[in-house]
């Protein structure tokens, strides 16, 4: 087990060249890599190719996407080594009666958490069975699920587990940078993290839940005079290796992507990593944000939290063992805002990770140009509704937040303005801004109609009891019925099960920003 980006794959070739060594057509295939994806299995080839470029060892990929025929000449001609996805080879192994992997002495299971997660796990097991009994066996994952564990119970003998990093899943060298907005806000915040913050210099992936949002950001940024790159799982596959070949040769410097299209691609020189959509589980952000600050190189790993994301913002924390604080507000910063700046500093230094608002000033401005952007062009237009109903679907299906995260939620202090902010704000603006978050929480004690009976009564002026007797007369019907709400808000009743499955509703329940 290893962290994403810390050399796995090259652990496992090293050591097959240096046991393989030569080419032997009569031993049949010898080493047998399984990925997860095409485009991992692709990538593992090239490594492959780089690495034993000075023997005479040969290689054949089965994979999806290819056409059979070319696959069955490549296995006719003996390879030595074999790189595939477990439902081509399977494929091959239940159409070629004399196919056999019996040969085999070295089989590696690459990103095997991922062969769980994508339903390979039957495949994995057929393919095992088919293997000799005196094969060496080796499983890469930077997550040890629970299936993981199982199969590797049932499946090898005398395993031993190697784990580096375990104190430290993700780098040191990289930055968290978590903002708090609505929905509706994440494509200003983009737009501006890609225009304003990010320089243009550096490479950033974008990960976001469908492809139908690849595709509506790609089209933005076009319209917005940026080039980006993209990849999904339904992408065509030339297509798709053309726009990531042209990400590696710093041709573009956007990549656009969904994570079962991401998964195993190596981009060594990343600078960072905009979460679009907050992952479900912890091990995913992990995945993720492990492509930036690589080899001694710094990152930043920007990540938007709706309302209803922040359980899984206090489960990715509980899962990292890293303290979490809110932003302070900006009635803390006007009282003493060298000292505070100061306190935040020291701790994002010792490891703590500060979230916080987008200004509501820079959102407003860029959304007023993306409405105008959105409505001229008919594909964006056309788009918004599958985007829609994709995020909906998405959200049915991405796994729970603990109930313990679901409670914490309630009880989180409100947060101020992210201390990357710091620049934009002039001291007139953060009082402004002060003044703003105190008119949100304001409460008034009486009705419009009360204030203006009690207005006109103070002048004396005729009629000024009617208003206030109406109100008075509305008071006595409904105040049992008022009563009885705020009851059940102070206490609860719903059961554990009810409150844990209603986190859609987090956002209208507390107004967290």
């Amino acid at each position: 087990m290893a962290r994403t980006g810390s050399g796995k794959t090259a652990a496992f070739l090293v050591p097959m060249l240096q046991r393989l060594r030569r080419r032997d057509p009569g031993a049949g295939v010898r080493a047998l890599i399984l990925s997860p994806t095409r485009d991992l299995a692709m990538q593992t080839l090239k490594f492959t190719n780089q690495l034993g470029k000075f023997t005479d060892l040969r290689t054949s990929i089965i994979v999806g996407g290819d056409s059979m025929e070319s696959q069955f000449e490549a296995l006719s001609e003996s390879p030595d080594i074999i790189i595939a996805t477990p439902g081509r080879l399977m494929h091959h192994l239940n159409d070629v009666k004399d196919m056999t992997l019996r040969s085999v002495e070295y089989v590696v299971f690459d990103e095997a958490d991922s062969l769980f997660s994508m339903g390979f796990a039957q495949h994995m097991h057929d393919i095992l069975r088919k293997l000799s009994d005196t094969r060496q066996t080796l499983l890469f994952s930077a997550t040890l699920p629970s299936a993981l564990a199982d199969f590797a119970k049932a499946g090898l003998r005398d395993p031993h587990i190697v784990r580096l990093d375990l104190d430290k899943r993700i780098s040191p060298d990289l930055k968290l940078v978590f903002f708090t907005l609505r929905q509706e806000e994440k494509l200003a915040a983009l737009l501006y993290l890609v225009r304003e913050r990010i320089s243009s210099e550096e490479q950033t992936i974008i990960f976001v839940s469908t492809k139908h949002h690849v595709e509506f950001l790609n089209i933005l940024f076009r319209e917005e005079g940026l080039d980006p790159s993209l990849s999904y799982g339904a992408m065509d596959q030339e297509a798709r290796m053309i726009h990531i070949s042209k990400f590696r040769a710093r041709k573009t410097m956007l990549l656009i992507v969904t994570d079962v299209a991401a998964r195993g691609l190596d981009i060594p020189l990343l600078d960072n990593v905009v979460n679009w959509d907050f992952p479900a589980k912890p091990k995913l952000f992990v995945h993720r944000v492990g492509r930036v600050a690589r080899q001694g190189r710094t990152g930043t790993a920007y990540t938007f939290v709706t309302s209803e994301d922040m359980p899984y913002l206090l489960d990715l924390h509980l899962f990292l063992s890293r303290p979490l604080r809110a932003a302070p507000t900006e009635e803390e910063l006007l009282k003493d805002m060298d000292g505070i700046n100061l306190k935040i500093d020291q701790a994002i230094a010792n490891g703590e990770t500060v979230y916080g608002r987008f200004p509501q000033t820079v959102l407003d401005l860029v959304s007023d140009g993306l409405k105008e952007v959105i409505c001229g062009c008919t594909e964006l237009t056309a788009l918004e509704k599958p985007c829609a109903n994709a995020f909906r679907l998405y959200l049915k299906t991405r796994a729970m937040p603990s109930k313990e995260s679901i409670k914490r939620v309630k009880d989180l202090p409100r947060e101020g303005l992210h201390p990357i902010f710091r620049d934009v704000l002039r001291s007139d603006e953060l009082s402004a801004l002060a003044f703003s978050e105190r008119l949100k929480s304001f409460r008034p004690k009486q009705t419009i109609l009360e204030a203006e009976g009690e207005a006109a009564k103070s002048r004396n002026s005729k009629g000024s009891n009617q208003w206030i007797d109406v109100m008075k007369r509305k008071r006595e019907v409904h105040e049992g019925i008022i009563n009885l709400v705020h009851q059940k808000g102070s206490v609860d009743p719903r059961p554990e099960e009810e409150e844990a499955g209603d986190i859609s509703n987090w956002g209208k329940k507390r107004n967290l920003w």
